[in-house]
């Protein structure tokens, strides 16, 4: 009987670690689950009109990021004019990044170019551009771990001198080196060079790299300082352009001085920082509001 008994405590001994074990598992893979979800920024939405660019914005909304001084800007490529516009510079390259994260909104952008041009941008088309939806840690497409880049991981709206209105997708790496996942599914066509231009009703296809010409870009596009093609709809010289993003779910819709020039749905990121580029060229922003979106989408 002490036999028996004394053969059932030892089994229960054995037993219990077991159970334990299985317990403390599940209780971490319950934690890590808690982590990942509070990692996951709650995105504002916007329900009545923010403006990113006014006299105190500039500092309560973005901070700076460029790839030599990182999060100093000694050389002001960031200034607010007198008047409330918004200068960049263009002595550089990153950008002006928003301190949150936003989803579903309705963008409108009022820009103009300057005329300086900086660095090995000096004779190239005016450039800049938004980019949506950022994640990760700054810098991260663009360089490396040790010598981040310029840029994040999003889906860019492009702004350069004959293709306004393009759509890039920017894959970069996060803290551990891992890809973080961009994606855009586009209706398109391709020229006689073989790419990628929008065009409604066309063929669908992912792309998780590259670029998505608008619909009207030219096909002789070169990469020269002061480029316009024939059917360019953004304005010339230092005139005013207004760009719209229409940004519902998975969806993004450009507009640019009235024209729709792109779309794209399966959009990957949904939400993200907003980062307004600096790529060697002066710019100046006059506008730049997040409003709630439309009952339709143009």
């Amino acid at each position: 009987m002490l036999r028996l008994l004394s053969l059932r405590l030892m089994l229960a001994a054995s037993i219990v670690p077991c159970v334990l074990s299985a317990a403390a598992a599940q209780t971490v893979e319950v934690q890590a689950a808690e982590v990942q979800m509070a990692a996951k920024v709650q995105a504002v939405v916007p329900s009545e009109t923010i403006a990113l660019i006014s006299p105190t914005a500039l500092k309560e909304q973005w901070y700076t990021w460029l790839t030599d001084d990182r999060h100093e800007d000694p050389r002001g490529v960031f200034t607010m004019q007198q008047d409330g516009t918004l200068r960049i510079s263009g002595d550089g390259f990153g950008g002006l990044i928003t301190r949150k994260e936003y989803a579903d909104y309705y963008l409108v952008m009022e820009y103009r170019w300057g005329t300086a041009t900086w660095r090995n941008r000096a004779d190239r088309a005016r450039d800049g551009g938004l980019l949506l939806h950022c994640q990760g840690p700054d810098g991260n497409f663009g360089g490396t771990k040790d010598n981040p880049g310029p840029w994040m991981t999003s889906v860019e709206c492009q702004i350069i001198e004959g293709g306004v209105g393009d759509i890039l997708v920017l894959q970069g790496k996060d803290a551990d080196s891992q890809t973080i996942e961009a994606a855009a599914t586009c209706e398109i066509s391709r020229d006689r060079d073989g790419e990628a231009v929008w065009t409604a009703g066309g063929d669908k296809q992912r792309f998780t790299r590259g670029r998505i010409n608008w619909s009207g870009r030219d096909p002789d596009w070169k990469d020269v300082l002061g480029f316009r093609g024939a059917k360019d709809v953004d304005s010339p010289g230092q005139e005013w352009t207004t760009l719209e993003c229409f940004v519902k779910g998975d969806t993004l819709t450009y507009r640019v001085n009235g024209v729709i020039v792109n779309r794209a749905s399966e959009v990957v990121p949904t939400q993200g920082k907003i980062l307004l580029q600096t790529e060697g060229a002066e710019m100046f922003v006059r506008k730049l509001d997040l409003r709630p979106l439309p009952a339709e989408i143009p």
